[in-house]
């Protein structure tokens, strides 16, 4: 089962929608939510990922429920959650994880490529959450998470996604003020470098600079799947009640290494992984030995 450190049965009888939930912090985060109570509602692309999901789900005594929907698409979205409100009454939370983006400098992306960055990583996440409010957290309340990513001084090689990320913390603090009134918070986490099956989503010549990732950090490693979802988590339950228009950054203090000053090494804090099926990636697994 998944060591989760909040209390047993915190989302019991709870629907919660995540995103992206057919591989790495989606995935895992299903599996939390599902071990503390929740149906859970996988959204994705990919059929097989979301069914293999919601199996892993129910052998370890969870409910989840695979919904296969391209979230750039409106009526798409619209009819999704219309499908899952009719099947389940009710949503009370949304995790906004789907995202994605290829490395390429902004002289050499076309407007075809930064398109489909922008429409995965800010309007997707942008229509799924305005057709949960007016579907169903208009009426009752509810949570949305947002997933957004370590953009602080620019993302050099990843503009696009850069850009997009930017603009959904925009609409997280825009959301939170106008949906408040119908008792929905809305926040935003920003991990950083985390060691999930992203990473071997990248093209071969970015090994060399992931293997490097962890020792740009001042912690000197990368996050864990569980670690990014417990921020998550936190900001759906109810300790984070008046909580909202927040972005809980998660990435071991990667934004405040400043020039000119060394990182040092002697220690870190010992990384936390409750998420029983969790996988390394295969580009950490095939590190040479230091």
């Amino acid at each position: 089962m998944y060591r989760s450190i909040f209390r047993p049965g915190l989302f019991a009888e709870k629907v919660v929608i995540v995103t992206g939930g057919g591989s790495g912090i989606g995935r895992c985060t299903a599996h939390e939510l599902a071990a503390l109570g929740a149906t859970v509602a996988l959204v994705g692309r990919t059929p097989e990922k979301l069914a293999a999901v919601a199996a892993e789900i129910a052998d370890s005594g969870g409910l989840a429920q695979a919904y296969p929907c391209n979230i750039r698409e409106e009526e798409a979205v619209q009819s999704l959650i219309a499908q899952i409100v009719s099947a389940h009454g009710r949503i009370d939370a949304l995790v906004n994880n789907a995202g994605g983006q290829f490395p390429a400098l902004l002289k050499d992306i076309s407007r075809k490529g930064w398109e489909a960055v922008v429409q995965t990583n800010l309007t997707g996440g942008f229509l799924m959450a305005r057709e949960c409010l007016n579907q169903s957290m208009q009426k009752r309340g509810g949570a949305i998470v947002n997933m957004v990513a370590d953009m602080w001084g620019g993302m050099p090689g990843m503009g696009h996604s850069g850009a997009a990320r930017a603009g959904m913390i925009n609409f997280t603090e825009t959301a939170a003020f106008e949906w408040a009134r119908y008792g929905v918070r809305v926040n935003a986490v920003a991990p950083g470098y985390v060691a999930s099956s992203g990473l071997d989503a990248y093209p071969p010549q970015m090994r060399e600079i992931i293997l490097q990732a962890g020792k740009q950090v001042p912690l000197q490693r990368m996050a864990t799947e569980s670690e990014i979802s417990a921020a998550i988590v936190f900001l759906l339950s109810e300790a984070a009640s008046f909580v909202t228009g927040a972005v809980l950054r998660v990435d071991g203090g990667r934004p405040n290494v400043r020039l000119g000053f060394p990182l040092e090494s002697e220690r870190s804090t010992p990384a936390f992984s409750g998420f029983h099926l969790a996988r390394q990636p295969k580009v950490l697994a095939e590190r040479e030995p230091e």
